[in-house]
């Protein structure tokens, strides 16, 4: 598994399907109650939680398989990134 992170990415998953890798974004967020919630843009529905962060990409990684499973052409849209934007309270 390949895991990279930066402040303006969300990690990157590589999975391997049927003996070719596909690689999809990985958005992870935490919750108020302390949960890791992960998604995949790529994959409408492909979301998952966890307390740590080892078991929710083990936990994304599984989902990532059942939805293609399902989702047999996933979006094509090319990620770009995520900004932070402030604005009054």
């Amino acid at each position: 598994m390949t895991v990279n992170s930066s402040p303006l990415f969300p990690y990157r998953e590589t999975i391997t399907v049927k003996s070719m890798k596909k690689e999809f974004n990985v958005v992870i967020e935490k919750d108020a109650d302390g949960w890791f919630v992960a998604s995949v843009p790529e994959l409408n529905g492909c979301h998952t939680q966890a307390k740590s962060l080892d078991t929710l990409m083990k936990r994304i990684r599984e989902a990532i398989e059942l939805c293609l499973e399902v989702e047999q052409h996933p979006a094509t849209a090319e990620f770009i990134g995520v900004q932070r934007i402030a604005v009054p309270a």
